[in-house]
């Protein structure tokens, strides 16, 4: 009897100490947390799941039924809260976290120790890569890091790089509407028409960009939001970084001799439409007086044969009082 009073009395007091003193946890302004009973994440009500929720919208169609996870309840920053004995809580930092974009979470020694991340353009060249990533764990898919993914992060960093990799593989830069017009175009032909690193360094903008814009649909997949990609280096390799320079030269030559040939045209061809307006109002000049006599003529005929006579004896008079020599034709 004794037995069984100690047995009933240490599991009382087990239950008081693991329900009372470790029942009791508190959730920290950059956490959020997640309760599990019996092994099974607490659902919120009609369980819904992630394609009921706007990060789905940049899933692809053939994505939405292999990324369909249940929605959690989510325990927001505060306390005390309580759990019971058959209750779980699992807590994760929302925190943002910048990383290494060449960083390996697996291998550590990949990638330089982590430093420089390779890549192969499309005209097959390895180049290297140096750049950061922010990210941070998703509030609204917690239940796809948690549970849906065995290690999140390296999945995520995996999926970034892989994306990197085929862009930098087909990347080719915009061409210009009028290519005369621009003064960076590239004659068609060169050899500088065929250098993608050169066009992956003067775009690295927009590059940025359309890995912004790929990796929307990471919290909706693993439940990480990918919040910048900062590509910040992109270098040749050492056995064609001479060469590459020496074109880089050239084409900067090129493009600079015809710069100053396009000007120089532009000059000319400004020249010769101010000439040709000149001249145009020269010959307007001189006919403006003939056009106006011939009117003045016109309406004087109209007034009267006489009229007209007696105009052209002053005229006649008016050039004998200039003249200093006068010759006339003597009669036969």
């Amino acid at each position: 009897m004794d037995i069984l009073l100690g047995c009933f009395l240490g599991l009382a007091a087990w239950f008081l100490v693991r329900v009372v003193f470790f029942g009791f946890y508190t959730v920290n302004q950059s956490e959020r947390a997640v309760k599990t009973r019996f092994g099974r994440a607490v659902r919120v009500p009609g369980n819904k799941t992630t394609l009921d929720d706007p990060i789905a919208e940049f899933l692809r169609p053939e994505e939405k039924p292999r990324y369909t996870w249940p929605q959690v309840r989510v325990i927001q920053p505060g306390g005390p809260y309580f759990r019971m004995p058959w209750e779980k809580v699992h807590k994760v930092s929302i925190a943002t976290t910048t990383v290494n974009m060449a960083l390996d979470l697996e291998s550590p020694s990949a990638n330089e120790n982590g430093t420089r991340l390779e890549a192969v353009t499309k005209d097959q060249l390895n180049t290297g890569l140096t750049g950061q990533i922010r990210y941070r764990v998703g509030e609204a898919n917690l239940y796809s890091f948690l549970f849906g993914i065995k290690k999140p992060f390296v999945h995520v960093l995996a999926y970034f790089v892989s994306v990197l990799r085929q862009r930098i593989a087909s990347f080719e830069a915009k061409t210009a509407p009028d290519a005369t017009a621009s003064s960076d175009a590239v004659p068609a032909g060169s050899e500088m028409a065929g250098i993608s690193i050169n066009d992956l360094r003067k775009n690295l903008r927009d590059l940025n960009e359309y890995m912004d814009h790929e990796c929307r649909s990471s919290p909706a997949r693993y439940g990480v939001v990918l919040d910048a990609s900062l590509i910040t280096g992109i270098d040749p390799p050492p056995e064609v970084e001479s060469a590459l320079a020496a074109i880089n030269t050239a084409h900067n030559q090129v493009s600079s001799d015809i710069s100053l040939a396009q000007a120089g045209a532009d000059q000319r061809v400004v020249q010769s439409r101010r000439a040709v307006e000149i001249e145009t109002l020269r010959a307007e000049a001189e006919v403006q007086p003939i056009k106006s006599l011939a009117a003045e003529l016109t309406e004087l005929h109209r007034a009267g044969p006489n009229i007209l006579s007696a105009y052209l004896r002053n005229v006649r008079l008016a050039l004998y009082e200039k003249a200093q020599q006068i010759f006339a034709e003597a009669g036969k």
